[in-house]
């Protein structure tokens, strides 16, 4: 999936499906890092702005856990299991 830059859809929504389903499918493993906003801005021609809120619904769902002053991680599959249940 790439993002559209010029569809319907917004960016980040764009963004939070593209990380959310390589998420679910293993791509990023559970305990990882995903990658840092630097590289997903330079990677699909995106602002700060919108990668934070692509990021922050990813937090909210429960898929990923920000850590102060070492980054973005997948959350491990148990504490989301237990987060949506």
């Amino acid at each position: 999936m790439t993002i559209d830059h010029e569809g319907p859809t917004p960016l980040y929504r764009q963004l939070a499906e593209l990380l959310r389903t390589q998420i679910v499918n293993g791509t990023l493993p559970p305990n990882r890092p995903i990658p840092t906003e630097q590289r997903l801005m330079h990677e699909h021609e995106l602002g700060r702005d919108t990668v934070r809120k692509a990021i922050a619904i990813l937090r909210q769902e429960g898929l990923v856990i920000a850590i102060r002053g070492r980054g973005t991680f997948v959350a491990a599959r148990e504490s989301r299991e237990t987060d949506h249940q």
